[in-house]
C-alpha cells in the first residue's frame, strides 16, 4: 500500500479545515502541518498532497514560505503529487490561488508525477498562475465566497485522483 501524506499550511484555519476534510476522504492518509515536516518525513511518502492558501497579492501562506526551502531539497523523483489551494476569487481575481501556482512552479521539474488538475469552469476570476494548459494545477477552493461548494469539490476531486 502506498503511503499518502497530506501537508498543509494554515494561518487562520481554513486550509487546516479543508485538509482535515480531505484526510477523512482518503483512508490511511497522514495529515501533517508543514511547520512539522522535515525532509525525512516528506521523503517517506509515496504520494504527497500539498495544500496552501494564497495571501495578499498572490503570496504563499507564511508556513509554506519556509517549508518550500525544505521541499525543494527533497528527492521528489518518482513521487506522485497533488495540489490544492485556497484563495479569494472576488477580492483578488487577478491572483486567485497563486500560492498553489507558485508551489507548482517550484517543484514541477523535480521528476514527480502531478495528478489532480481541475477545470476552471464555475469560477469567477481574471488571472491565476495556478492555471496551466487551461486547467488549475490542482483543486482550487474559495472558503471566503463559496464554502458551500467545498465538500462537493473535494469529493469529486478525490474521485479523480489515481493513487
Amino acid at each position: 500500500m502506498k503511503k499518502i501524506g497530506i501537508f498543509y499550511g494554515s494561518s487562520v484555519g481554513n486550509t487546516r479545515f479543508v485538509a482535515e476534510k480531505l484526510a477523512d476522504l482518503i483512508p490511511n492518509s497522514i495529515l501533517t502541518p508543514v511547520e512539522k515536516a522535515s525532509q525525512e518525513i516528506i521523503e517517506s511518502f509515496d504520494i504527497l498532497i500539498l495544500g496552501t492558501s494564497t495571501w495578499g497579492v498572490g503570496n504563499l501562506q507564511d508556513d509554506f514560505e519556509s517549508f518550500v526551502d525544505t521541499l525543494v531539497t527533497c528527492n521528489l523523483n518518482g513521487k506522485t503529487i497533488a495540489l490544492f489551494g485556497l484563495g479569494d476569487q472576488f477580492t483578488y481575481p487577478d491572483t486567485y490561488c497563486n500560492g498553489m501556482g507558485k508551489l507548482f512552479e517550484l517543484i514541477k521539474d523535480k521528476g514527480s508525477n502531478f495528478i489532480g488538475s481541475w477545470p476552471i469552469d464555475e469560477y469567477d476570476f481574471s488571472e491565476s498562475i495556478a492555471v496551466v494548459d487551461g486547467e488549475f494545477v490542482g483543486l482550487a477552493l474559495d472558503e471566503d465566497n463559496e464554502p458551500d461548494l467545498t465538500d462537493y469539490r473535494l469529493t469529486e476531486w478525490v474521485k479523480t485522483l489515481q493513487f
